[in-house]
Formats: C-alpha cells, sequence, structure tokens
C-alpha cells in the first residue's frame, strides 16, 4: 500500500522498509503493519489532540512527573510549545509503560521505539500467525471467560504491584494470542500513588471485565474485585501471587451515634475556650 506520509520519516531513516496494510483505527490511533527487515511489526500513529475522542485526558495525566522544569510550565500554561509538549508526554507514557509492565511480567506488547509521533512495537499474533484478534471477536464459552478473567485479573494485580492502572481497560483493548489475553492501549495509563482517582479508575477496569465476562459467565455478576484489589493495596497486602474471592467483608458493628456527638460537642467546646481570652480579676 501507499506510505502514509505520518510513516515516511520512518521508511526514510530506514526504520521501516514497507508498510503492508492497516490494522484498525480506533481513538486515540491508526494501526499499521509494518516489514521491518526479515521481521513483521506494528505501528500505531497517534491522532493529534484535537482528532482524538479520547478527551478526559487531563484526569489521566494527573501525577505524571515532568523532569524538564521549562516544560512543566509550559505545559501548565497552556501554550503552543506546552501543548506540542503534552502530546510528546502522552505519546511517550505509553513506551514507558510497556516497558515497565513488560519487566513486572505483565503481557504487554514488545516496544521498539518512539519516532516522530509513532510507536513501533511487536505485532502480536493469534495461533495462525496473523494479527491477534480483539478479546471481543473471540467465540467464548462459560469455561474460557473464566479462564481469561482470572488471567486478566493476574495481570491487573501485577500491573497495581508495579504501580500502573490502565484507567481504560475494555474488551476492546485486549487481543488474545495463542497463550491468553495481552493487554494494549496504555498512553492513558495513571500511577496508582500519584492520581486522585486511581481507586475509582482500577475499580471501573475490573467491572469493565467482569461485566463483559459475565454475558458467558454470570456468576461474575455481582464481584467485587476492583474494591478487593485496591483494599489489598492500600492496606499493602497486595502481591503477585494474591488469592482474590470477589468478595469484601463488611463492617457490621453498630456506630456509637450519641459517642460519636458527645465527641463533636468536646472538640467544640475546646476550640471555644482557646477563642475566649484569659481574664485576671
Amino acid at each position: 500500500m501507499k506510505t502514509p506520509k505520518r510513516l515516511e520519516p520512518l521508511v526514510e531513516d530506514g526504520l521501516v522498509d514497507e508498510v503492508l496494510r492497516q490494522l484498525m483505527s480506533g481513538k486515540e490511533a491508526t494501526v499499521y503493519v509494518v516489514r521491518c527487515g526479515d521481521e513483521v511489526r506494528c505501528a500505531k500513529v497517534y491522532k493529534d489532540a484535537n482528532h482524538r475522542s479520547f478527551k478526559k485526558n487531563a484526569a489521566y495525566q494527573e501525577g505524571r512527573k515532568v523532569k524538564n522544569s521549562r516544560q512543566a510550565r509550559a505545559m501548565e500554561k497552556g501554550s503552543r510549545y506546552g501543548r506540542q509538549m503534552q502530546e510528546e508526554e502522552w505519546q511517550n507514557a505509553e513506551v514507558d509503560n510497556l516497558y515497565r509492565l513488560a519487566a513486572a511480567g505483565v503481557r504487554v506488547p514488545t516496544p521498539y521505539i518512539c519516532f516522530e509521533g509513532v510507536l513501533l512495537m511487536e505485532l502480536v499474533t493469534g495461533e495462525d500467525g496473523n494479527a491477534a484478534p480483539r478479546l471481543n471477536d473471540v467465540e467464548m464459552s462459560a469455561e474460557l471467560a473464566l479462564t481469561y478473567h482470572a488471567a486478566l485479573l493476574k495481570q491487573v494485580v501485577l500491573m497495581l504491584c508495579a504501580g500502573v492502572i490502565h484507567g481504560d481497560l475494555s474488551e476492546y483493548n485486549i487481543l488474545v494470542d495463542e497463550h491468553g489475553p495481552v493487554i494494549i492501549d496504555l498512553p492513558q495509563a495513571v500511577d496508582a500513588a500519584g492520581n486522585n482517582q486511581a481507586a475509582a479508575m482500577l475499580e471501573r477496569d475490573v467491572d469493565n471485565l467482569a461485566e463483559y465476562f459475565a454475558q458467558f459467565a454470570p456468576e461474575l455478576n455481582g464481584s467485587q474485585y476492583g474494591k478487593e484489589i485496591w483494599k489489598l493495596y492500600e492496606g499493602g497486602l497486595l502481591h503477585p501471587e494474591v488469592l482474590l474471592t470477589g468478595k469484601i467483608k463488611q463492617d457490621h458493628r453498630k456506630v456509637d451515634v450519641r459517642g460519636v456527638l458527645r465527641e463533636v460537642e468536646h472538640v467544640k467546646e475546646e476550640h471555644l475556650q482557646r477563642q475566649l481570652p484569659d481574664f485576671q480579676p
């Protein structure tokens, strides 16, 4: 096929020898199958911010650190240079997260290089050697649904142990190769310790998985894996081999309302006493 304009710099620099075909187009990027020497890889071409349908990036960028202080100031001001730096940071975040998660044992594509707004990475393939299907395109039995759900929960736990939350996890950004699910699309991934919405994002990711697989395995309806995982994380008890139940123990102890009110009145009285000047007769 004709080389897309955004891929021309990679061809000119010898990073890509040939663009074979377009693989998919999503809200964040268009992905092409390319040949690099003897290997077939994929090239993810990020869409310009004005053409993306993923608009809630401010919440996802909270907690991300920018080492260059000039760039950080420009990004805060929203200048033209700042917006350019923000775009580069958004794209580089995926590369950083892919390396970080791969090192933690998470099943993600191998990244190679991010150049001129294009991420060159491994082409995940299925059993037939062709590009792996997305999860929502895979025929599912109840048994397979439970198997994949358990495998993905393990991946979510591994990610959180590495300090990362996907933030947009669903059946549309999970591929299935011959060994099982592979997680993709990570530019919006958030730092678990630095984002105030981290708990809500994790719970939403896990609920998305349960809702999808519950179509085939109804017993997943009503599970609370997201809350359970976050509770273990907050308590410092989360580890890669943790056994999850999908249930949260409820505290059924009665609240001592009168005791609480007495404590409130006591605090108010102390505060009032501190406001009054000392009186000397």
